[in-house]
């Protein structure tokens, strides 16, 4: 009977359209706080403006979005306004070579202080170094110290982003530096995608347990398991809803490990009309949760 009537949710809800993060848990609260997609403009085929971005999102029920970069930052917040939708996140790089004249963008400064407020988390992606190299601590902390206190100024956070192929590689990076910076607005993210690939998908109860004093942000995709991805059979972002990983397992886990936070989509490489994708994807997310709700 409660699985039917967590099916009968999923149901309403598409027909309501009730924002995507509006599904309860057994106790009668949200599971999770919200849900978001993220490079949602990467390889969108109708070249979508950010109008039109938010337009779209607001029709399919997601709660906002996560921005690319730094350009375009105060329209991107404008269209989201208009339609009440909420700008989770901004992404941007640290170059954490020692012979960089600047080790970011020298815009950063700037579009933060003007989220004054907005309560956004900016994703730092730490680059041009040898990857989990521990003798760049130093730097990291000095760089993400600095920032943590403009962030904290303007009521904002940062999260250390663990990308493949980059400094801060795997979650485990991400927490040795957060623990180091010690700030309370400074935390991670974990991110389903990189962890297949660069944390070879393993360990992971234990590594998300390591993570949670620093965990604000986790991101998903529909994907292959991560011996299918590293033998190159598997593909690592899909549509939510695709692949054979064990989505439901991991989001289980969370919530037995007591994160609570936002839940990111991961877009990035999914070529098409990017609705076709955001739809699947906002579909397959409300049946995860109503499933969750009545396991």
């Amino acid at each position: 009977m409660k699985t039917y009537l967590a099916l009968a949710l999923v149901a309403l809800v598409a027909v309501l359209g009730i924002p995507a993060a509006a599904h309860a848990d057994e106790k009668g609260s949200p599971v999770f706080e919200s849900f978001f997609p993220f490079c949602i403009d990467t390889h969108d085929s109708q070249k979508r403006n950010l109008e039109q971005q938010a337009l779209m999102l607001k029709e399919l029920g997601y709660d906002g979005v996560g921005h690319l970069w730094l350009d375009n930052v105060p329209e991107r917040l404008a269209t989201l306004d208009a339609q009440g939708l909420k700008l989770f996140q901004i992404t941007t790089t640290i170059n954490m070579d020692p012979k960089a004249a600047e080790p970011y963008d020298p815009r950063l400064l700037d579009v933060m202080r003007s989220l004054k407020g907005r309560n956004v988390e900016f994703l730092l992606i730490m680059n041009k170094l040898k990857s989990s190299d521990e003798s760049a601590d130093p730097r990291a902390v000095e760089i993400v110290t600095k920032l943590a206190g403009i962030a904290q100024e303007n009521g904002l956070t940062l999260l250390l982003y663990p990308h493949t192929g980059d400094w801060i590689e795997k979650i485990e990076d991400a927490v040795r530096v957060a623990k180091k910076v010690n700030r309370p607005n400074v935390g991670v993210m974990f991110n389903l995608c990189h962890w297949l690939r660069a944390g070879k998908g393993e360990n992971l109860k234990p590594l998300l347990e390591q993570a949670m004093p620093y965990l604000r942000a986790v991101s998903i995709n529909g994907a292959d398991t991560a011996a299918e991805v590293l033998a190159g059979s598997g593909n690592w972002i899909q549509p939510l809803g695709s692949g054979t990983f064990d989505m439901l397992g991991l989001l289980k886990t969370l919530r037995e490990l007591g994160y609570r936070g936002p839940i990111g989509l991961q877009c990035y490489g999914l070529g098409g009309d990017a609705r076709d994708h955001l739809s699947r994807s906002v579909e397959a997310w409300r049946k995860l949760s109503a499933r969750l709700a009545a396991e």
